[in-house]
């Protein structure tokens, strides 16, 4: 099965692009907070958090 987001993916080579996916659905969703878009706030933040997760976090495999 394929993943939404693979960070072995040679487009994710790169760290600056993996920071960048992981980073701006987070600041859009700050955004999204502040202008009172609760459900947009939601969504943006939860890409965000998983982005972050799958990316950085766990990163891509050193095989």
């Amino acid at each position: 099965m394929k993943k939404i987001l693979d960070a072995n993916d040679p487009f994710f080579k790169p760290v600056w692009r993996r920071w960048a996916t992981s980073v701006f659905p987070l600041l859009w969703g700050g955004v999204e907070v502040y202008t009172g878009s609760t459900g947009w706030a939601i969504l943006f933040l939860i890409a965000g958090v998983y982005a972050l997760y799958t990316l950085i976090i766990v990163g891509p495999s050193t095989e």
